[in-house]
């Protein structure tokens, strides 16, 4: 027996089929909190989940690293937020002119070289 849907003649989505990414970055905040240490709030309508706000906001980093002279950078932590359609990233992170101690650096030339082949905006 068919279910409603194949009886109306209503085509199901294929296994695969996602909505086309068209993300719209409205904006990046930059705060130096204490020598090293940089707060970045970005804002973005048209993410797909939180992982393409904290991208975002690592592309900030990146970014921003690289201006202040530096090479790296260390996440240290980031707060995603989704209200009405605008996703919010509150990131955090330390910058350095060597690879820091940690798990989570970014090597900032590379990072900001992949942001830009990926049409992510910096700062």
């Amino acid at each position: 027996m068919a279910d409603a849907a194949s009886a109306a003649g209503a085509q199901m989505p294929e296994a695969g089929d996602e909505a086309p990414f068209d993300p719209k970055y409205q904006g990046i905040e930059t705060r130096l909190l204490d020598g090293d240490l940089v707060s970045f709030n970005v804002r973005m309508r048209g993410a797909r989940t939180g992982e393409d706000v904290s991208r975002y906001a690592e592309c900030a980093a990146a970014q921003y690293t690289l201006i202040r002279g530096y090479g790296f950078a260390r996440h240290v932590r980031t707060k995603v937020a989704e209200t009405g359609g605008l996703w919010q990233a509150d990131a955090v992170y330390t910058i350095s002119e060597s690879l820091p101690k940690g798990f989570k650096t970014i090597d900032a030339e590379v990072t900001t070289a992949a942001c830009v082949e990926s049409g992510i905006p910096t700062v």
